[in-house]
C-alpha cells in the first residue's frame, strides 16, 4: 500500500480534527471505562516507552485497538501470545521462544512498525503513527470517512469501514473507541500532557468549507465595518476581512 507522508499540511490537519472532533455523550461511560482500565496496567506500558521511547499512552492506544487490552495477546495483531503471530504481520517475535511475555511481543511489534525510531512525539505525530500503524486505506481510497481506528466515539465518525481484508462498507460502524478519542480523554482527565506542535495557522484560505471557519466568521463580523456570510466557506471576503484587521491574509491566499 502507498505511504502517506508526514509534513505540515497534515500536520495541521490533525491538530484541527483533534481540537475539534469531541467525544459523543453516548461514548462518555464506555470511553472512561477502557481509560481507568489503561491507567490500571500504566505501569506495564511504561516498561515499553522506557525500553523504545514511545509514550505510554501510545502503547496502551495500540493496545485498546489491537487487543482489547488483553495481556495474553500479541500487540501487532491480537493473535495469543502462547505462539508465533500468524495472522499479518505472521511469525513474530522472529527471535525466542513461545510463550512470549506481552511487554517482548510489545517491544517487538513497535520496532517492527519503527515506532522506536520516531524522534519527537508531538500530537500531529502522534496520530499520523497511529493511522499508519492501522493502513492507509481509509485516507488513500476512502477518504470520506476518518479512519475509526482514529476517530471511532467522536462526533467526527458515523460510520464506513473495512469488514474484512479489502472488504469495505459504508454502512458498516466500528464498535471500538479510536486511539484519538483514548488519547484526548487521558488528556481530559489530566493524566497525560500532549505536545500539539503545530505553530501553523488554525485557519486555511479554501474555496470549500473548512474546520472553525464559522467561529472566525462570527468572530470577524463583531468588528465594526465588517459583514460576511457565516457559510464556513474560508474565502476571499473573509480573507479580506483577515488582512483588513490584522495586516494579513489567510494562509494559501494567491494573493500573498
Amino acid at each position: 500500500m502507498a505511504k502517506v507522508y508526514f509534513g505540515k499540511a497534515l500536520a495541521a490537519e490533525y491538530w484541527r480534527l483533534y481540537k475539534g472532533c469531541s467525544i459523543e455523550p453516548a461514548h462518555f461511560d464506555e470511553t472512561d471505562e477502557i481509560v481507568d482500565e489503561i491507567l490500571s496496567s500504566k505501569a506495564r506500558y511504561e516498561t515499553v516507552e522506557n525500553a523504545l521511547g514511545v509514550p505510554w499512552y501510545v502503547v496502551a492506544s495500540i493496545h485498546a485497538m489491537e487487543s482489547g487490552l488483553d495481556f495474553t495477546r500479541h500487540l501487532h495483531n491480537g493473535d495469543p501470545l502462547d505462539q508465533r503471530t500468524v495472522h499479518m504481520p505472521a511469525g513474530r517475535p522472529a527471535q525466542g521462544e513461545p510463550p512470549f511475555s506481552w511487554e517482548e511481543s510489545a517491544i517487538d511489534a513497535l520496532r517492527l512498525s519503527r515506532l522506536n525510531r520516531v524522534g519527537e512525539w508531538t500530537l500531529p505525530r502522534m496520530l499520523y503513527e497511529l493511522e499508519g500503524y492501522n493502513g492507509w486505506g481509509y485516507r488513500l481510497y476512502h477518504p470520506h470517512v476518518l479512519s475509526p481506528y482514529l476517530w471511532s466515539g467522536t462526533h467526527c465518525y458515523v460510520s464506513g469501514k473495512y469488514t474484512a481484508d479489502g472488504r469495505w462498507s459504508d454502512s458498516a460502524k466500528s464498535r471500538q473507541i479510536g486511539a484519538a478519542t483514548l488519547i484526548r480523554r487521558l488528556a481530559e482527565r489530566g493524566e497525560i500532557a500532549v505536545e500539539e506542535g503545530c505553530s501553523g495557522p488554525i485557519f486555511f484560505y479554501s474555496s470549500g468549507e473548512e474546520p472553525y471557519a464559522r467561529e472566525l466568521q462570527e468572530f470577524l463580523n463583531g468588528f465594526a465595518g465588517i459583514t460576511l456570510r457565516v457559510d464556513g466557506w474560508p474565502g476571499e471576503k473573509t480573507s479580506d476581512a483577515v488582512k483588513e484587521l490584522f495586516g494579513f491574509h489567510l494562509e494559501g491566499d494567491p494573493r500573498g
